[in-house]
């Protein structure tokens, strides 16, 4: 083992000293490419891969923090560019794994006994050797099969010495580059070590995996391994071993005639249910942490990593959603600005006009044959947008963003014909009308045409305003926001034609005495009837718009 890498000055300098040239081969590529053509576009990709390999190779001989922030880093599509993102999504958790003398002094340490009084054997090579944790095979003297996770030997110490070299490295980047203008750099350097910090705690991970367990125990082809709580400490867990392959593996599949798309089925609607619901998600839903049984269920693994979404964000996220599909921007902005995703002084004008044309971008397309590419394709355009924007998103929903493609990854080798449309299409509608009633998008709408005479000279001055790409799309839209204005308009005539006529029947003026309480009737009949057919017609419109 090489005891250089515990040495805290030699862990500091290495991490800064690497960070300082980056800086410096960054500034000398600005000062040497004046002009940004297609050659300078392709050096400045050499560039950004030639770092992104070299920080991967200093992470995996150094371990500790710099393989976590990596993955962190791969998640923020908000700060970094693409090319380097996909360099670090390699970086893979595995280390060189320490002696079992090391993880054998820890677990006796943390039992305040031999580790023979609870274990009656044990296979001293680790199954799995992470960045934070050893994880190994033992029997207890039931002949229980369990899989004991050991913290690695000084990784907390590790971890300390890492952050500090971070925070030299934070000021830095906010000091000397135009991150400290874009991003709230000292914000993110908490979040940072508030996530970290939660993963050296494998209390954390175990109070994580009861509360997924008890959140799916209704799921009958999932399994979550039990854990044994009174054996498990804040360095060493030990939990129920269960046997089976990577969910991703077709040939065990194949062998034990798994009916794939089934499969496919439960693990999409397990992980949209954590994506779009509030409460806690998995966010490292790698192969290494789903796999399958041989009777075809699935075992969900490692909840060290987990990201939440928060109760009062679903109905802000809802909203916004509601924004997009009324084509009312404003109200995107604001619950970005609810969520804290925008940064101070950001031009929310700007960032209206590039959404629209996202939107009309994508709504030109054929979204019936959206499959799993398609749907990358949108999450990196959006991480393009993100990165572009004064958006800084919140390591919660930085995870998100990351677990749902590699999610998308997963289903994409497990199940390549999924129509992502058709199995996501229920649970978004079921969603978007919200807990509190059925009709909840619908009442949203109705409030919206309350104001009719607001809503359509801004339609038409931001119709006017527009390029010409973006003028067919308009027309629809504006067509289809007269017709919902002109529905809802002769619904309400008929209805007080109806309930007018109705009311003088009965209060009938002298001077109408010999009117027939027949025309009276068929007035009143024939507006009710109006009523109806227009109210049928609007939420037909509004349901084939949706």
């Amino acid at each position: 083992m090489d005891s250089k890498k515990y040495i805290g000055i030699y862990r500091i300098y290495v991490i800064v000293w690497m960070t300082v040239k980056f800086l410096w081969k960054i500034f000398w590529f600005q000062r040497l490419n004046r002009i940004w053509d297609q050659e300078t576009e392709s050096k400045w990709e050499s560039l950004l891969k030639e770092m992104a390999t070299e920080y991967r190779r200093r992470a995996v001989y150094l371990g500790g923090l710099l393989i976590k922030f990596g993955q962190f880093l791969s998640s923020r599509g908000d700060l970094l560019p693409s090319s380097f993102i996909r360099e670090l999504e390699g970086l893979v958790d595995r280390v060189q794994p320490v002696p079992f003398s090391y993880s054998k002094a820890i677990i006796e340490e943390d039992w305040q006994q031999s580790l023979e009084t609870n274990i009656a054997s044990i296979e001293e090579e680790p199954v799995a050797s992470a960045s934070i944790g050893e994880v190994y095979k033992a029997y207890l003297y039931d002949g229980t099969p369990v899989a004991v996770k050991v913290q690695r030997y000084r990784v907390r110490e590790i971890f300390q010495t890492d952050f500090k070299a971070l925070r030299v490295v934070f000021w830095m980047f906010n000091r000397f580059t135009l991150f400290g203008k874009k991003a709230d750099l000292p914000s993110l350097y908490k979040e940072v070590v508030a996530v970290m910090s939660d993963e050296l705690d494998f209390t954390r991970e175990l109070e994580n995996g009861n509360y997924f367990r008890k959140r799916f125990e209704a799921h009958d082809n999932v399994y979550i391994p039990e854990y044994f709580t009174d054996l498990s400490t804040d360095r060493v867990l030990v939990m129920e071993w269960t046997e089976g392959s990577r969910v991703t593996d077709v040939s065990f599949l194949k062998r034990h005639n798994i009916d794939r798309e089934a499969l496919a089925r439960t693990l999409f609607d397990l992980c949209v249910e954590q994506f779009v619901n509030a409460g806690m998600f998995h966010a490292d839903p790698h192969s290494g942490n789903i796999m399958v049984k041989e009777d075809g269920t699935l075992i969900i693994l490692d909840f060290g990593m987990v990201g939440k979404v928060k109760r009062e964000d679903v109905d802000t996220i809802r909203s916004m959603i509601e924004g997009f599909i009324m084509d009312d921007y404003d109200r995107v902005v604001d619950s970005l600005r609810d969520m804290n995703f925008l940064l101070d002084g950001a031009d929310t004008e700007a960032m209206k006009k590039v959404m629209r044309r996202l939107v009309s971008m994508y709504l030109s397309e054929d979204m019936s044959k959206m499959d799993a590419t398609v749907v990358n394709e949108i999450l990196d355009d959006l991480q393009d947008f993100v990165k572009d924007q004064p958006i800084q998103l919140p390591a919660d929903y930085a995870f998100l963003g990351r677990a749902m493609s590699m999610i998308l990854g997963v289903l994409t080798v497990l199940y390549p014909q999924m129509d992502v449309v058709a199995w996501g299409k229920p649970v978004i509608n079921e969603w978007m009308t919200g807990n509190q009633s059925k009709f909840g998008f619908y009442k949203t709408i109705m409030k919206e045409t309350a104001q009719p005479l607001l809503s359509l000279p801004r339609a038409l001055i931001e119709y006017l305003e527009d390029g010409d790409r973006e003028r067919e799309w308009q027309r629809t839209k504006q067509q289809n926001r007269l017709l919902h204005h002109y529905y809802f308009f002769y619904a309400g005539i008929s209805f007080v034609i109806a309930f007018v006529t109705l009311f003088l029947s009965f209060l009938m003026p002298p001077a109408w005495s010999e009117i027939p309480m027949w025309v009276f009737y068929t007035i009143s009949a024939l507006g009710f009837t109006g009523t109806l057919l227009f109210s049928l017609k609007h939420v037909s419109m509004i349901k084939k718009i949706t």
